[in-house]
């Protein structure tokens, strides 16, 4: 797995993640376990190796009370598509 932070220069930042195809059933599994138990949740950590950067992403259930800041786009658009 690859996780990366871009800095986009205007304030906003990216968050790239990448994952091995045998890790797609892992995390598909992780994330039906939160279906299913929405008092879980679970951990993408970090090897702690290289100069720094993003240790913990924790993934849960959103609780009705707070309020979204993202949400999902789709798969990745044709160059030159405008958002």
């Amino acid at each position: 797995m690859f996780v990366d932070i871009e800095d986009w220069k205007n304030g906003w930042l990216g968050l790239e993640i990448g994952l091995k195809p045998n890790e797609i059933d892992k995390m598909i599994e992780l994330l039906t376990t939160l279906k299913h138990d929405h008092e879980q949740h679970f951990h993408i950590t970090s090897n702690y190796k290289g100069e720094g950067g993003i240790g913990d992403i924790e993934i849960f259930v959103q609780d009705e009370k707070i309020k979204d800041s993202m949400h999902f786009l789709g798969e990745a658009l044709p160059p030159g598509t405008e958002i």
